[in-house]
């Protein structure tokens, strides 16, 4: 029986993430997302010493539609999360989804040498160990 190929975290990245100012609404967000087909949205940096933010699909839905809240009222800074979750590329990502799932959220930014390589979620994640582990 041969060992499970192993995947890291920099298998399941999605590259060149969109990337939004904290002060921008929540339906400006939507409109992103809904072109881009990204379901989550990095928040930049204010500063060098700043950290990333993290917008999701989910956390609009949650915190601004669950509650009825209008989308052209509700700051960005006001539903994301910061600081994100940062993980290594070089994370095998079995590691990852444990430390998701422990963590109960949904994606995490990929960072290395301080640079944003993209974002990774559960779902990216879990396709990709389990493809490794169906192929072989």
């Amino acid at each position: 029986m041969s060992q499970p190929e192993e995947i890291r975290v920099r298998d399941a990245v999605r590259q060149d993430p969109h990337i939004i100012n904290g002060l921008a609404s929540v339906a400006e967000a939507l409109q992103i997302i809904e072109t881009s087909g990204h379901n989550t949205l990095v928040i930049e940096k204010r500063s060098p010493d700043d950290e990333f933010g993290v917008l999701t699909i989910s956390m609009i839905a949650r915190q601004v539609f669950a509650k009825n809240r209008a989308p052209k009222r509700v700051s960005v800074y006001e539903v994301m999360e910061k600081p994100a979750i940062n993980i290594s590329g070089n994370m095998q990502a079995r590691y990852a989804i444990r430390l998701l799932t422990r963590l109960n959220i949904d994606v995490a930014l990929v960072v290395e040498d301080d640079v944003l390589l993209g974002t990774v979620g559960l779902r990216e994640l879990t396709l990709a160990e389990a493809a490794s582990v169906v192929s072989n």
